[in-house]
């Protein structure tokens, strides 16, 4: 069976296409509020507009599922969505109250699914439109057409990327600490 097509699987996901994210430059909220975006020029964010899909879901739709493997992200670029992961135990065809814990809500300029984007391995967690939400699609090989194109745009595109990378990395690795200083303290014998 053939793989589907970036917007066979954004279908197949009940998303509404809305054709290309052209006009970014329309939006100097979010492109002062995006991390991602925050030092493209008007010209370079409407270049990495064109190369993605925009997209529009209602709440409580499913936006992206927890194991299943693709490349592409998503930028918010309007609504508010949910971040979960399903507890240790919980079946991924179970869909009971409870049996996922809440990562983050995340809102306009947010950047969700990269790392999937970068290496195709399947998504560490759901996320969910808490609002209605329009946000922007960009796949692996959209990049590689942009970085083609237009190559400076594509090197600053990846150097933003590798930055917001970093920072989760960074944050993650702080809750991590915390929680073992926590536990540590916890198993600690009292006075």
């Amino acid at each position: 069976m053939a793989a589907l097509s970036l917007e066979e699987q954004l279908k197949a996901r009940g998303l509404e296409l809305l054709g290309a994210c052209e006009g970014l430059s329309q939006r100097p909220d979010l492109l002062k509020q995006c991390a991602l975006l925050s030092d493209f020029t008007m010209t370079e964010a409407d270049l990495l507009g064109v190369s993605m899909l925009l997209v529009r879901a209602q709440p409580g739709q499913l936006l992206i599922a927890e194991d299943e493997a693709s490349d592409w992200m998503m930028v918010l670029l309007r609504g508010t969505v949910d971040v979960g992961k399903r507890k240790v135990g919980a079946g991924s065809d179970e869909q009971e109250p409870g049996d996922t814990t809440r990562l983050a809500v995340l809102r306009e300029g947010a950047a969700i699914g990269e790392m999937s984007m970068f290496d195709g391995e399947p998504r560490y967690a759901s996320c969910w439109a808490l609002s209605e939400i329009e946000a922007a699609v960009l796949s692996r090989p959209a990049v590689g057409r942009l970085i083609k194109a237009h190559p400076a745009v594509g090197a600053k595109l990846l150097v933003k990327l590798t930055q917001l990378l970093a920072q989760r990395l960074r944050n993650t690795s702080s809750q991590l600490v915390k929680a073992l200083q926590r536990e540590r303290a916890a198993a600690a014998p009292g006075p």
